[in-house]
């Protein structure tokens, strides 16, 4: 199994790159879509990323895909821009995940 990105900006598909991971850039909902698509249909892709911004594009398909589809893993990344977290998202993640406030 691998990962695949799907993301809008050079940066973060260079910065996966250097960890081995490859991708694609799509700018709108139409070819987030397709892209969708074609990654849902490769056998081997068991983690997928998806960039923030491309996740708000066409929320509710990216919902129905994490809900019904056993592979790949679709998990949302932030991006150099980090737009949808706020200063906190860090410490919440860790409060939530082991119950430990920092």
């Amino acid at each position: 199994m691998r990962f695949y990105l799907i993301s809008d900006n050079t940066d973060t598909i260079e910065g996966m790159r250097l960890a081995g991971i490859e991708g694609e850039i799509v700018h709108t909902e139409e070819e987030m879509r397709h892209a969708l698509e074609r990654t849902m249909e490769i056998e081997d892709i068991g983690i997928l990323l998806l960039t923030e911004r491309l996740v708000a594009l066409c929320p509710q398909l990216v919902s129905e895909l994490k809900l019904n589809r056993q592979r790949p893993l679709i998990v949302e990344i932030p991006d150099r821009h980090g737009e949808g977290r706020n200063k906190n998202s860090i410490m919440r993640y860790i409060r939530e995940a082991i119950g430990v406030k920092i």
